[in-house]
This record gives C-alpha cells, sequence and structure tokens, in this order.
C-alpha cells in the first residue's frame, strides 16, 4: 500500500466520468457519482457532431505548422466558465484546444454495454505503450505527449516527415499513436490528418480504412532505417460481434497485449474523453459484455488485478477523509491532482524496477 500510495503522492483528482485512470465502476467497490447515463451521453455527443462543425482545416494546419497567431486571446473572457470543463470531458460544440496538450481523443471504461454494440462499434487491440500526438511537418516529425511536451523529433517516411518528401508546406500528418519503446515503434491508432487532407470531421469506419490504404502505399515505413528510425504500423480493427470478439482475445498479437478500445463508427475524432470510444482490460470482457470466452493468456485475470483496484480506492478514500479533516496539502492534492496511468491501463509502484523505468520516460498514455 505503501508503494501505491507514492505513486499517487500528487493526488487523486476528479476525472471525467468513468475515466481509464480510476477503476473500473461495476468492478469497484463504491459507486460512481450521479449524473447522465454513460448511453444518453453518447447519443448527445452523436447528434452534437452531426449538428455543429469546428474549423478542423485551420486547427490541422496550426498543429503542422506550430502557428497559433491570432487564437491566443481567443475566449479569454471564457476562461472562469470553462474551468469546471477542463477535465477533458468531451463536447462536440466546444473549441478546439490550444497548441499540443489535450488533442488526442480518449476513452472512458465501456461501463453501459451499448444496445448496438454488434452493429455499430469496431474494437482494436492496443499494445502497451504511451500515448503520442505524432506531427510531421516541414521536414521533421515530432511526438508529444498528451499533456503537450515534446519528447522527440527525428526524420520519418510519413509524408511530410523528412526534408526529402516536404518539398510542399501543405504536406503534413498529424496521428494517434502509441508508442512502444521495447520495439522502437509507434503503433498508429487513429489519424487526424494525412497529406494535408483533415478527417477530424469523418466517421470512425472511414477513417480507419483511409489510415490503413495511405500506409499500404508508403514503402519502409514498418522499417527501421536511416531516415525512418522507428516503425510506424497500423493497428487493425476488428468487428464487435461475439463470434469476432472471441477469436480476438484467442488470437497471437505481435506485442504485448494492453486492453482493448471500442469506437462507435460514427464518431468524429473529437479531443478529449468521449463515452464514444470505450476501454476494457481483456479480462474484463466476459464479466463486462457477458461473453463465454476461451480460456486464454489474453482473458486470464491477472494477480494484481483485484489487489490494485482495491489499493486505488483505499488511497482515494484516505485522501478524500484528510481533505474533510482540512488538511491543507491534501485537500490541495484532491483539487489538483490527477492519477494518471503510466500505460493505458496498467500502472507500476513508483520504486518498483518497472516503475523506475517508466518513471524515465516523459511520454504518457
Amino acid at each position: 500500500m505503501e508503494e501505491l500510495s507514492a505513486a499517487l503522492a500528487a493526488g487523486v483528482g476528479l476525472a471525467a466520468p468513468n475515466s481509464p485512470a480510476a477503476p473500473h465502476p461495476r468492478l469497484a467497490a463504491y459507486k460512481a457519482r450521479g449524473g447522465p447515463g454513460q448511453a444518453e451521453r453518447r447519443q448527445r455527443l452523436l447528434r452534437l457532431q452531426r449538428e455543429r462543425r469546428l474549423d478542423y482545416v485551420n486547427h490541422a494546419r496550426r498543429l503542422a505548422e506550430d502557428d497559433w497567431a491570432g487564437v491566443e486571446s481567443e475566449g479569454e473572457e471564457k476562461e472562469g466558465e470553462d474551468a469546471e470543463e477542463e477535465e477533458m470531458e468531451v463536447d462536440a460544440g466546444k473549441k478546439l484546444p490550444k497548441r499540443y496538450a489535450n488533442q488526442l481523443m480518449l476513452s472512458e471504461w465501456l461501463v453501459d454495454v451499448p444496445s448496438d454494440l454488434e452493429q455499430e462499434w469496431v474494437v482494436v487491440v492496443c499494445p502497451v505503450g504511451k500515448r503520442a500526438l505524432v506531427v510531421a511537418s516541414r521536414g521533421t516529425t515530432a511526438a508529444y505527449t498528451k499533456s503537450g511536451f515534446c519528447v522527440n523529433r527525428f526524420p520519418s517516411l510519413l509524408p511530410g516527415g523528412n526534408r526529402h518528401n516536404s518539398m510542399n508546406e501543405k504536406v503534413y500528418c498529424i496521428l494517434d499513436c502509441i508508442y512502444n519503446e521495447a520495439k522502437q515503434t509507434y503503433y498508429i491508432l487513429d489519424v487526424m490528418c494525412w497529406r494535408g487532407h483533415p478527417v477530424y470531421d469523418c466517421q470512425t469506419d472511414f477513417r480507419f480504412f483511409w489510415l490503413f490504404s495511405k500506409i499500404q502505399e508508403e514503402e519502409g515505413l514498418a522499417e527501421k532505417s536511416r531516415i525512418n528510425p522507428y516503425k510506424f504500423v497500423g493497428l487493425q480493427n476488428f468487428p464487435c460481434s461475439s463470434d469476432s470478439l472471441c477469436k480476438v482475445l484467442a488470437m497471437d498479437f505481435p506485442f504485448e497485449v494492453d486492453g482493448l478500445l471500442f469506437y462507435h463508427k460514427q464518431t468524429h475524432y473529437t479531443p478529449g474523453s468521449t463515452p464514444l470510444v470505450g476501454w476494457l482490460r481483456p479480462y474484463m470482457v466476459p464479466e463486462i459484455l457477458g461473453l463465454a470466452v476461451p480460456a486464454t493468456a489474453l482473458t486470464a485475470k491477472p494477480d494484481y488485478a483485484g489487489r490494485q483496484l482495491q489499493q486505488i480506492i483505499e488511497s482515494k478514500k484516505s485522501k478524500k477523509l484528510a481533505a474533510e479533516k482540512g488538511h491543507p496539502s491534501s485537500a490541495a492534492a484532491v483539487r489538483n491532482g490527477h492519477y494518471e496511468l503510466e500505460h493505458l491501463s496498467t500502472p507500476q509502484p513508483a520504486n518498483s524496477p518497472e516503475g523506475r523505468d517508466e518513471a524515465a520516460s516523459q511520454m504518457e498514455n
């Protein structure tokens, strides 16, 4: 308990609804806070994204060129009003984030299983790694953490990613990736812009098809070379039928699996957390989805699962109790702190060998 408490020294803040930074509500020993259900919020967001359009063309250009002139002062008078919404809960009508922080579309725990799961959702098997915003533009490729910190610059064979294929300033790419340091590989999860064509406001099934077809056109992208020191590999998506999920959980993957991301086929790519993207650990599938799945390495419940969830719950309770008693430092931690997973869902104690290795990396999920 002391190890985890040390890892959570920054405190556990109030995350967005069903945030993967907290235990899965249906597997935790406490009740989630009230509010609209996940299914209700999904329908609301689908409706809003049909009704409203944001300026993704200029947004993609600003990310590619790091040109934020004219937007720094926009909305300053609304900062106080927006402060309570900065937990990254998606709103299709909300203004786009500035610069490189909070640009990724993040998931929630899959809590309310959609009635149209088989027809309207797809699943992506995710490797262990750190989420990264990758921007290839003006002859270089940059990787940013979820919080907007640039952790690497290098050449790549992505369009616009090296000085040989960036003669045109309008050629740039913006990708949502998972970086696996052991394999020196960026696994491409989603695409926001390819060769200067933004696809933020395109549906998931089109974005995935577009990404798959475009990756095939770039020779050498999946191989390490002097001009492409990190591999870029696309992640496959699968249908969400019972048979398909059982086959997926019985498959062998060329990477260590962290979990499953469930995407609604109609959702646009919207920065922030959204109930239209759900997250589950493989061992949670039988209990949450009610499926009889084969006994495989992926579906085996890890030893740490129950203990880890209980430790996080106890740590949250102790900090909340300290804050209620008026301890200044604890109150500040609860108010301002947050618990971020090193991997998408599998934190390591800070003083374990794995934890020290992860702490040395600046990439975030």
